[in-house]
């Protein structure tokens, strides 16, 4: 009977680790769009923006969804560039929800 629980804790626990290594993984791609997003905003090249997003991305490693919204949102405000909290947290949850999916496909 021991075995039977031990094996149910492995199997949760597995299955915990991998939605949270899914969800890590979902969240650092959001963050490199809403990157990206917020440097098309800006105006910065191509090149610029591709080094302004994995900048923001390894900033942003180990931090909620308020602390990333607070910092692009200062960084767009120090940029002149004018965003609502809510189109703001309405295109981090709609990155979320693709990078999600994307993910979750293995692509």
């Amino acid at each position: 009977m021991s075995d039977a629980f031990q094996d149910r804790e492995n199997t949760f626990e597995k299955q915990f680790a991998n939605d949270e290594a899914i969800r890590f993984r979902a969240v650092a791609r959001r963050n490199k769009a809403i990157a990206l997003w917020a440097a098309d905003m800006k105006g910065l090249s191509a090149a610029d923006a591709e080094k302004y997003a994995d900048a923001f991305v390894a900033a942003q490693v180990g931090h909620n969804d308020d602390d990333v919204a607070a910092a692009l949102k200062a960084d767009l405000e120090r940029g002149d560039v004018d965003l609502s909290d809510h189109r703001l947290r309405k295109k981090m949850d709609e990155e979320m929800a693709e990078a999600l999916a994307s993910v979750k496909s293995g692509k």
